[in-house]
């Protein structure tokens, strides 16, 4: 396959090491890279397959900014809503492609790790499944790819457990233990499914790789960028200073008050996720949040 990612992010160069052990692929992204096959996006959008690594907060503009339709096929690989209006990353990327030729990615899989080909399995959504196919074969024999239909599931799953992963960053910080994260993953499992079955997506997506397996490996390493906004909460640090230290996207930031927003508008219970919003948003101590959560 003649592939194009676009986005040069730690992600979007994780894939380009990923899909390029088998396939012929380029990277690109706004801002030049010294990377090896780095192209201008004009050059990338030229290929019959896209890999769209762009932050879910920027995909609107950037497709309106730079996309042009030929015809291309695309995997997203972003995870988020979209915090103005509550879009899914499905709803935006059909505005400009038909659904048919829309796929997405998800499942346990830190860049750092994939940069290394250490194994995994990884689950390619699609209502094409010939195309979602076709994305999972071409993936290297380090990775075993799944195929499945629900694409509301598996987008739901890679924002929401952004979410629930700073939550796990804010109890380990705080010294709860061991039981009080399985605890807490276990429930914010079942909030997430609650919150996605709203939407139409399988309840047996959220016990899948894209739900439970990505679920489980964010909420509980200091690999995940989520995981360490919550591990700055607990330390009572700023957003602002957070998010320096960071120097990177943590969509379960922006994804956290897109969920507050649609829990409020839909009348949805979800009690850790609104616990995060107000620890982001309100300023609200980690350990009254604890004792919320506990009543």
């Amino acid at each position: 396959m003649k592939i194009a990612i676009i986005g040069a992010g730690k992600w979007g160069q994780a894939l380009y090491h990923a899909y390029s052990q088998k396939n012929d692929v380029v990277i690109a992204s706004r801002t030049p890279r010294q990377i090896e096959h780095f192209v201008p996006v004009d050059e990338a959008l030229e290929r019959e397959y896209l890999i769209m690594a762009i932050p879910a907060q920027s995909v609107r503009g950037w497709m309106q900014s730079h996309f042009k339709d030929k015809g291309q096929k695309i995997l997203v690989a972003a995870k988020g809503i979209e915090t103005d209006t509550g879009a899914f990353l499905n709803e935006i990327y059909s505005e400009f492609v038909s659904p048919d030729r829309l796929a997405f990615i998800s499942g346990p899989s830190f860049a750092s790790e994939v940069k290394q080909s250490l194994p995994t399995a990884l689950i390619i959504s699609s209502t094409n499944l010939e195309l979602a196919k076709m994305y999972a074969d071409a993936l290297p024999d380090f990775i075993k790819g799944y195929i499945s239909d629900d694409v509301v599931g598996a987008e739901v799953a890679g924002a929401y457990k952004n979410v629930i992963a700073i939550a796990g960053g804010v109890c380990d910080g705080l010294g709860l233990g061991n039981n009080a994260r399985a605890a807490l993953i276990s429930r914010g499992l079942v909030e997430m499914t609650r919150f996605g079955t709203f939407f139409g997506a399988k309840s047996e997506t959220f016990l899948s790789l894209g739900g439970a397996g990505d679920l489980f490996l964010t909420a509980s390493s200091t690999l995940s960028r989520n995981y360490r906004v919550g591990l700055g909460l607990a330390a009572k640090k700023s957003m602002k200073q957070i998010l320096e230290e960071l120097g990177e996207v943590a969509e379960g930031v922006p994804t956290a008050k897109a969920l507050h927003k649609i829990a409020r508008q839909k009348h949805i219970y979800l009690p850790i996720a609104a616990e995060v919003y107000a620890m982001i948003e309100e300023h609200k101590d980690p350990l009254q949040s604890v004792q919320d959560l506990l009543r």
